[in-house]
């Protein structure tokens, strides 16, 4: 199932198999958005279920021109690990 994205909530979440994965987010600002917590399900872990979630989060923020911030320690590893592809939206 594809990643839906719950503005009101201000969340991408996932469902599989019955399943959750989640990763929050606040807005501090107008241009920024602040990743604050992933989880997935016991169940889907290690099937690159919070990959899917950042990448898709990420590609929001592209899209939507906003700078990244992450107080989610997931996140900040991801970014960390794929910093030349995300380095141009972090704040």
């Amino acid at each position: 199932m594809a990643i839906q994205h719950d503005e009101p909530n201000q969340e991408f979440t996932l469902i599989r198999d019955g399943h959750a994965g989640e990763l929050a987010y606040a807005r501090p600002s107008e241009q920024v958005i602040d990743f604050t917590h992933t989880f997935v399900d016991e169940a889907l872990r290690g099937q690159g279920v919070a990959d899917e979630l950042a990448r898709a989060a990420l590609t929001y923020a592209r899209e939507q021109h906003l700078k990244v911030k992450t107080t989610c320690t997931f996140m900040a590893g991801f970014v960390q690990k794929h910093h030349a592809e995300y380095a141009d939206i972090l704040a």
